[in-house]
């Protein structure tokens, strides 16, 4: 009854008010409000789910006792949901509630908000489309609908306060909506009405109004992640787990709940695909090697982070909880159906009482679990935020402390690491990765090793050890931090003298050995990883030797040793497997959370450049094996960019409208980013940058479909400037990429993003002929299919019109000459007898621009010359057209591959571009002859 009112006694007010600032502000701002609703529904009493459902109903009226209009509906709901906070908050100050009970009440909240945005949307769009169909194998007619997964806590029912919710949206199967009976009804495909359904429930939880939000809604386990469309038909997500399914996402899956109420042919369906995803029918041996590197991934974030403030992604964390439990159910959970149970805690009962824990384990992780969910609970009552990092303020500390029933921040932090360590050391046991030498070596061993190195190293190389011991760096170590530094020294010592025993100068290793232990050698927990690894380690050594760029990146950038001392280096993922391992890293970053994003974007693309120029040192592959891979990389970081900038900008103003008059989607952003030059040419360097220009095909005057609306010029605008500041920004982890953005038409001077409408008319009537060259070399890399396909067009009909020969000849000649007047190498270096690889006459340069006139002047009469961007393929193209013989496009081809291949060993040296001329001499002279036999002479 809401006509009698709680009053809270002085006690229970100051609980409230020292655990939530949100909660003390929601009582003093609306008091009477709040009594009424506690009243009804007091704090020692738990909620029922059909009582949740009713408060959702209640809500959700107008004042005429009739279904609200949809502003009605989302501010009952925000109301709702604050008033619901408070009491939840509140319960939990004063303990009168527990982890399990809290849980359960917020996932089934938040299920029935869910179960209600998905029929309030639905109703509204059958009344716009029709009712979603398809036909069944006899022909008949029968309807679509859609099944909500909940991912993670909330499929677990162990959502926590201030939680965002998983979700994923599944549908039947392709058709079209069925408008009998609906007047004006417009008929569209299913997949149009699911992604519509799809949005309308994002809408109504997670749009951030005057009234707060109901949930964040994460989207990011769909298949494909980002920029896929919301929703998937049960096929196409059969076939994705058959084909792409990752082993990261078989740990996702085994949480996945259907919220809403469906068919139970549909839901046996649904069972039949998910379960044998997740789940073998034998114990999975084949997920140790999975798990170890999820291990691996897992130390390495810590590491990176070097964050113990953060409950759930420190080392002893919920996550590392969660993370042992799940590797049991995920190895035995085929074989044994009891363990395929989504709570963590009844998870744990089953793996103890099927012997897999043991009692002490059990006790240590379920104390340490409740006790870490509490205070995670505890931190996001504050300020209703969605943060698992402890407090920094000393009086915000004290406050935590109290709340949760302790004298003092340092009680609290006590119990904190004492719950940690219980953690950590079956963390550290599952899985194990450490790598046994055959023998531990003996004292006499180890020092006849030192005096055998001692007798190798140069004067020089001798001083720089004897300083680096008795640097005030290494002096200022503790006594345990020191003795890991010797352990991981000595792991070196011997692999220096066996690297010089096989013909090879063990001193290059030396000083780049010592500038990464100390770069190191105050992060201890890399000296473990040196020491726990020392087989890997080894190898370390003639890669130091080989290689100044691998060496620097390493000392630049530690957290990179994790990757290399996994050995990746001996497989070069795809583009799937990359973009898998960067969908996965991304997962683990809040919605909001920028600065984390960046850097993982950063750190990603280092380590994957890293474990290529690895490849190439010890592996020695093919040089556009590693262009390629170096191309997948960046195409990759530019794909998740791309997603998670629209994304962003979405959540902010709402989804622009596209050319045919929709609203743009994730899958169909109306956006793309087209790559010039290497990026273009598939290419890439280790330290290229890459040539970008954007095009959209969004209406530029039309306004955005969001709370905040914004045009779509001004859309397509910001997110061209959020990409650039992704990709280029300097932080802590160095930029992504450095971008050149002076191709777009008219260069500097010109906007960031154009409509492909206005880069098709400046292509045609404005540019220059040596942007028609560089328009070759360019290709679209990711985005809007309709938008990479409108500009495929467009570079072809550029490049395939009619040009006077002669005319090509005298621009292409004198741009180069121009060129290498400007870049190439001066007189002084000439008389040296030293030759540019790249800018010189008879370089790489003279040939890329001879694979540029070959398409300007023939490609009006070969059309499908212009289908490729890279220059080997365009001179295969050029040879099956019979534009030039089989012999000259497979000598350019074979100079460009051999000089390419120098420069990347020349980038990973260290050195400069020069090299001895008369080295080159022959093959530089076979350029310049068919520069001449094919252009002329240089004007």
């Amino acid at each position: 009854m809401l006509n009698r009112f709680f009053e809270p006694t002085d006690s229970q007010l100051q609980t409230l008010r020292i655990a939530s600032n949100f909660a003390s502000k929601m009582w003093d701002n609306k008091q009477q409000m709040c009594q009424a609703f506690i009243a009804s529904y007091p704090l020692d009493s738990e909620l029922s789910t059909q009582k949740i459902e009713d408060l959702i109903q209640d809500y959700t009226l107008d004042e005429d006792y009739q279904l609200a209009d949809e502003a009605g509906v989302m501010q009952g709901l925000r109301k709702l949901r604050n008033l619901l906070m408070l009491r939840w908050i509140w319960q939990d100050a004063l303990n009168l509630t527990d982890v399990a009970t809290l849980t359960q009440e917020l996932s089934n909240f938040a299920d029935g908000c869910i179960k209600f945005a998905k029929e309030y949307t639905y109703n509204n769009l059958v009344k716009r489309y029709g009712r979603p169909s398809y036909k069944d194998e006899n022909g008949e007619r029968q309807y679509d609908d859609m099944a909500i997964f909940a991912m993670g806590k909330l499929g677990a029912n162990e959502l926590n306060l201030s939680s965002d919710i998983d979700l994923i949206f599944v549908h039947q199967k392709q058709g079209y909506t069925d408008t009998t009976g609906f007047d004006k009804a417009k008929e569209v495909d299913n997949k149009r009405f699911m992604v519509r359904l799809g949005q309308g429930i994002i809408k109504l939880l997670d749009t951030n109004t005057a009234d707060g939000f109901v949930f964040r809604v994460d989207m990011r386990l769909r298949p494909w992640g980002d920029g896929s469309d919301l929703a998937i038909h049960l096929s196409a997500l059969n076939k994705y787990f058959a084909q792409h399914g990752r082993d990261w996402e078989r740990f996702a899956w085994m949480k996945a709940r259907v919220v809403n109420d469906i068919d139970e042919d549909y839901k046996q369906t649904l069972d039949e695909i998910t379960k044998p995803f997740v789940f073998r029918h034998y114990v999975d041996y084949s997920m140790f090697a999975a798990l170890r590197d999820m291990k691996s991934m897992i130390q390495t974030q810590v590491a990176q982070r070097e964050d113990l403030s953060n409950v759930k992604l420190g080392a002893g964390g919920i996550r590392d909880i969660e993370f042992i439990v799940q590797a049991f159910q995920l190895i035995y959970g085929g074989h044994y159906q009891q363990l395929q149970i989504k709570t963590c805690l009844g998870a744990m009962k089953e793996l103890n009482k099927h012997g897999f824990f043991e009692d002490a384990t059990h006790r240590d992780l379920k104390a340490a679990y409740l006790f870490l969910r509490r205070l995670e609970h505890a931190i996001q009552a504050v300020d209703d935020q969605q943060t698992q990092k402890l407090p920094a303020d000393n009086q915000a500390q004290q406050n935590m402390a109290i709340t949760l029933g302790y004298q003092s921040w340092d009680e609290l932090m006590t119990a904190l690491n004492e719950h940690r360590q219980k953690v950590i050391r079956p963390f550290d046991e599952l899985v194990t990765t450490r790598q046994h030498t055959d023998e531990e070596h003996s004292e006499k061993q180890v020092s006849q090793h030192f005096e055998n190195l001692n007798d190798i190293l140069t004067d020089d190389n001798k001083k720089i050890v004897d300083n680096f011991w008795q640097s005030k760096l290494v002096d200022g170590l503790t006594d345990e931090v020191r003795e890991r530094l010797e352990q991981a020294y000595g792991i070196f010592v011997p692999a220096l003298i066996e690297y010089h025993n096989n013909q090879s100068d063990a001193n290059i290793a030396v000083p780049r050995l010592i500038n990464l232990l100390e770069s190191i050698c105050r992060r201890s927990i890399y000296l473990v990883m040196l020491v726990e690894n020392p087989e890997a380690s080894v190898n370390l050594v003639s890669m130091l030797a080989a290689s100044p760029w691998i060496a620097n990146e390493l000392c630049n950038y530690p957290v990179l040793l994790d990757s290399f001392l996994q050995e990746r280096y001996h497989h070069l993922p795809d583009k799937a497997e990359l973009k898998s391992i960067l969908q996965q890293n991304l997962l683990r970053v809040e919605p909001d959370d920028e600065e984390t994003m960046l850097s993982v974007l950063r750190l990603f693309k280092k380590m994957q450049v890293l474990a290529v120029a690895a490849s190439d040192v010890i592996d020695h592959h093919h040089i556009m094996k590693i262009s390629d891979s170096l191309t997948f990389i960046a195409e990759v970081v530019l794909e998740a960019s791309l997603q998670r900038a629209f994304n962003q900008l979405v959540k902010r103003h709402g989804y622009p409208i596209s050319k045919s008059g929709e609203p743009v989607t994730e899958a169909n952003s109306g956006f793309a980013i087209i790559g010039y030059g290497k990026l273009g040419g598939i290419e890439l360097s280790y330290s290229s940058d890459l040539d970008l220009v954007f095009i959209h095909q969004i209406k530029e005057q039309t306004m955005t479909t969001g709370e905040k609306p914004i045009s779509g010029m001004k859309f397509a605008a910001r997110l061209a400037q959020k990409l650039m500041t992704y990709l280029s920004s300097q932080t802590r982890d160095g930029k992504a990429y450095e971008i050149d953005m002076r191709l777009r038409p008219s260069g500097n001077a010109g906007m960031m993003v154009v409509s492909a409408y206005a880069f098709e008319l400046y292509q045609l009537e404005k540019a220059w002929e040596w942007e028609h060259q560089a328009l070759v070399r360019a290709r679209a890399i990711c985005g809007d299919k309709k938008v990479m396909n409108k500009f495929d067009s467009i570079r072809h009909l550029v490049l395939s019109q009619k040009r006077n020969l002669e005319d090509v000849k005298k621009e292409v000649s004198g741009m180069r000459v121009k060129m290498q007047d400007h870049l190439g190498s001066n007189k002084q270096t000439q008389k040296e007898g030293k030759f540019h690889l790249k800018q010189d006459a008879g370089g790489i340069v003279d040939i890329e621009f001879i694979a540029q006139f070959a398409i300007l002047a023939f490609a009006h009469d070969k059309p499908n010359l212009t289908k490729w961007s890279d220059n080997v393929r365009i001179f295969e193209s050029l040879a099956q057209n019979n534009v030039w013989s089989d012999q000259r496009c497979q000598q350019l081809t074979e100079s460009y591959l051999k000089i390419r291949g120098m420069t990347h060993q020349l980038a990973l040296s260290g050195k400069k571009l020069l090299v001895k001329e008369s080295d080159w001499h022959d093959m530089r002279e076979l350029v310049i002859s068919h520069w001449d036999e094919v252009i002329g002479q240089r004007s």
